[in-house]
């Protein structure tokens, strides 16, 4: 747990309105970070845009520089160069306020055994100079919310991998932040225990706090994510939504083709195809696969030559390989 601001509330708002009313259109803005080991360059010039609300996944190999990313945003790490804001906020020159802002759970947390769930989270509160009514308030609204308040007066020892994952979400969130900060929080998980963990994601998202996670299980971020970044080797290589990532691709993509007619007219659509540089296969009857390199410029022009030929469609869609897809066709395989 990142330490208290110097500031004592009295009051805390409650963890379901997003951590205050303010409305800005970037939670967090990174560029030209570098953070350097040695002669390893963790992070090197990385960019990183994460906007206000939502779910931000970021997804890249081992050692690809995510976990130093998130040190960095969250006033854990001093980096070499760069810049940094956090809803404007300077890690470097405000730390502070930062750390008001944000709720950070790393992948690996300590837990103290022989305090309750109740009393754990009731001394994570009181870092943050809350007062015990408030304290009060605040812990048993964070245990419903992870669904643990019948574990309320269990000791943290005796609860599960899952139930440790989500008593240190609640503990991430007992300052009420504007922005949670997760680094592999799946991480270890039975699979139940993932499905929980990202239903309560997705309610986090839905009661207005931004989140940025890192996690391996790229079938899961791509359920609950609005914008993705991929990191490669200390380098955000690509950001945005899933389709607007593919969209801006040079690499092959696979259009469907419906074409009605006959033989006759699936052969026509096969030979336009080829000639304007998209070998075609006939994979069902009147269904044709087509490769096409480009963007949606590209497919929409290669649907404009198909019926400029006299080729009647009836379907013309992109077949979209999903999160892991878009990983592999960006990132490239470097091992540092």
């Amino acid at each position: 747990m990142i330490g208290p601001p110097p500031f004592a509330g009295d009051a805390a708002p409650s963890p379901i309105d997003g951590g205050g009313t303010a409305v800005d259109t970037v939670a967090v803005e990174v560029r030209d970070l570098v953070k350097q080991y040695g002669a390893l360059k963790a992070v090197d010039d990385l960019d990183l845009t994460v906007p206000t609300g939502g779910i931000f996944g970021l997804i890249g190999p081992n050692g690809a520089g995510k976990t130093t990313t998130m040190l960095a945003i969250v006033t854990l790490l001093q980096y070499d160069r760069g810049s940094i804001t956090v809803f404007g906020a300077d890690p470097a020159r405000d730390p502070y306020e930062v750390r008001r802002l944000v709720g950070y759970m790393p992948d690996f947390f300590g837990l103290y055994d022989g305090l309750t769930c109740r009393e754990y989270l009731d001394f994570f509160a009181s870092t943050y100079h809350l007062e015990a009514a408030t304290r009060r308030a605040q812990v048993r609204d964070l245990l419903q919310l992870v669904e643990l308040d019948h574990k309320a007066d269990t000791d943290v020892s005796g609860l599960s991998r899952g139930m440790q994952q989500r008593l240190s979400l609640a503990r991430a969130l007992v300052h009420d932040p504007k922005l949670l900060v997760l680094d592999e929080p799946a991480s270890g998980l039975d699979p139940r225990a993932r499905v929980e963990l990202r239903e309560i994601l997705l309610e986090l998202s839905r009661m207005g706090h931004t989140i940025l996670v890192s996690s391996h299980i790229l079938a899961e971020l791509e359920e609950i994510c609005d914008r993705v970044g991929i990191i490669e080797a200390g380098k955000v290589l690509a950001q945005g939504t899933i389709d607007e990532i593919q969209s801006g691709l040079a690499t092959a993509r696979t259009v469907t083709v419906r074409v009605l007619g006959g033989e006759e007219a699936v052969q026509m659509a096969v030979d336009t195809l080829a000639a304007a540089g998209a070998p075609a296969t006939v994979v069902a009857a009147g269904v044709i696969k087509a490769e096409l390199t480009g963007g949606d410029e590209a497919a929409a022009d290669l649907l404009a030559t198909l019926v400029g030929a006299g080729v009647r469609i009836t379907d013309f869609r992109e077949e979209r390989g999903g999160l892991e897809r878009l990983f592999l066709s960006v990132t490239k395989g470097v091992v540092r």
